[in-house]
């Protein structure tokens, strides 16, 4: 099986891997950005392999080299805080685009599990802003449950259908910060009342002043989370 595609991070010294990460980007960015998470994880997680696949779209702004798991044309920030719930046919177009994306997604994760040899419950997903949306639409729907789901900065797709759809109850951390002018923080409630329905545990972190980012907190309960789930026997 060829290695999987995208930056990567393996275990010093040809270590074989007894877990793998897989990081999921934002919309406009690619797999390059997120990759520069893995050295800070990997010191405590010798042993896993980090991954970080480019999305498969190129991104609609057109930059050189930006990708994007699905189209966010008309994607209005404003509507989410408003309703996140009810953000009329915005979410709509951006569940079908999810759904469309999960393919590429599944077909990635299986790669690494066959690549490594790995049970499914050793990989986890990192997903953050559009990456987190593809975690959790695609994470909760495999038949084979992960170590875990962190999702930065997102929304729920296809949130009202969970409960019946859901098809795995991984652990979610989900973190988010109160200043985030791209995917408000309200969004982060509609998340929590979807788990909650699909029965799906999780640990929620609201950071105060943090904007759409990934900070030194919100890093570090990341890597304590993925350290419980990853190395549990």
């Amino acid at each position: 099986m060829p290695a999987p595609s995208g930056p990567s991070l393996l275990p010093a010294q040809n270590r074989e891997p007894t877990s793998a990460a897989i990081f999921l980007h934002g919309y406009g960015s690619n797999g390059d950005d997120l990759i520069g998470l893995a050295p800070f994880f990997a010191r405590g997680l010798p042993a896993t392999a980090f991954y970080s696949p480019h999305a498969p779209q190129p991104w609609e702004g057109g930059f050189f080299g930006g990708r994007q798991w699905f189209s966010l044309a008309g994607y209005d920030p404003e509507a989410l805080r408003r309703d996140p719930a009810r953000a009329g046919g915005m979410l709509q177009r951006m569940l079908e685009g999810a759904q469309a994306a999960a393919r590429f997604l599944d077909d990635y994760i299986d790669a690494v599990v066959a690549h490594h040899q790995l049970a499914s419950d050793k990989v986890a997903l990192i997903g953050f802003s559009q990456g987190t949306m593809m975690a959790l639409y695609a994470g909760l729907r495999r038949e084979q449950a992960l170590a875990g789901i962190v999702g930065f900065s997102g929304a729920m797709l296809g949130g009202d259908a969970l409960k019946n759809d859901v098809k795995s109850r991984p652990p979610v951390l989900l973190v988010h910060g109160d200043a985030d002018p791209v995917v408000p923080v309200e969004s982060l409630g509609a998340i929590k009342t979807a788990l909650t329905a699909a029965q799906v545990p999780f640990d929620a972190h609201v950071i105060a002043g943090l904007q759409h980012g990934i900070d030194d907190k919100g890093a570090t309960l990341a890597a304590m989370f993925l350290q419980k789930h990853l190395t549990k026997s």
